[in-house]
């Protein structure tokens, strides 16, 4: 398919930007080798509420955290899946500002990877037509269980996603995108509903997909969509800068990324929390 096409070149950029032996036609070199504990555990102590959602004929889970009634957003999940660090992202995004309710839509139904090859084998097999609908899904959830205002947002794959909620789903009321963009066959930012806010690393290696020159180019088309936007481009960040747990930073460093910018961190969280507060909170 286009869309998996696009990331698998993206990713392959990437990965060769790495100290890994070159790609043979066999999969992708296993960077990360981690054991399951380690790589599925959450270090949040958050009380998360597995629930089920239903679109159509199928049903899926997701993780719901945060105060009831209050503004929702829907967080969506790196390539790994839904694992420890997508937890923690959700968790800290239920105490922002005067707190939401976040739910975690599971993509891969229960799969996570546990290193690259994995990920890119889940990320490629991925109906991503079908994922925008299960974010349909879990924003209409939300707002049908006393969440006024629902946003999305999401990391790597799931920021992508998110861009494509905020062109393809009308429910849909804000947007903020780390690291990733849709591809045109997926959808057209120009085309964007929602206001979108989005994210990147200037180091990061991601051609076309989540690289400086992604982010300007999705700059372009959000001036001449008409919603309110912001592109903020943050220097010396690689890709999954905003991954700051033990596990994450170990996990990035077998990959390659060593950068560590907690100030570049805090403005994203402290312009996330301004954007979504704007438009989720207000009447």
């Amino acid at each position: 398919m286009a869309t998996t096409h696009l990331l698998r070149r993206a990713s392959s950029a990437f990965l060769s930007s790495t100290t890994c032996p070159p790609r043979s036609r066999s999969p992708l070199p296993r960077l990360l080798r981690q054991p399951r504990a380690a790589m599925a555990s959450d270090s949040s102590a958050a009380p998360f509420q597995k629930i089920q959602i239903q679109r159509e004929d199928t049903t899926f889970d997701a993780y719901v955290v945060g105060k009831e009634n209050a503004p929702g957003i829907v967080v969506l999940q790196e390539w790994w899946g839904v694992d420890y660090e997508i937890k923690n992202h959700a968790a800290h995004i239920s105490q922002l500002g005067g707190g939401y309710r976040a739910l975690i839509p599971d993509l891969y139904r229960g799969k996570v990877a546990l290193d690259v090859a994995e990920a890119q084998h889940l990320m490629e097999g991925l109906d991503w037509q079908g994922a925008v609908k299960d974010i349909q899904a879990s924003v209409k959830w939300l707002k049908s269980n006393g969440s006024p205002k629902v946003g999305v947002t999401g990391y790597c794959m799931g920021g992508a996603l998110s861009i494509a909620s905020g062109i393809l789903v009308p429910e849909v009321d804000a947007v903020v995108a780390f690291y990733g963009t849709p591809s045109s066959e997926l959808a057209d930012p120009s085309k964007a509903k929602a206001p979108i806010q989005a994210h990147f690393g200037e180091t990061d290696n991601f051609v076309g997909f989540s690289d400086i020159t992604a982010a300007k180019s999705l700059e372009e088309k959000l001036k001449s969509s008409g919603v309110p936007y912001e592109v903020h481009i943050y220097p010396g960040c690689s890709h999954a800068f905003m991954n700051t747990s033990p596990e994450a930073l170990k996990r990035k460093k077998g990959m390659g990324l060593t950068d560590e910018n907690q100030e570049a961190v805090e403005l994203a969280w402290s312009r996330f929390s301004a954007w979504m507060g704007r438009f989720l909170e207000s009447a």
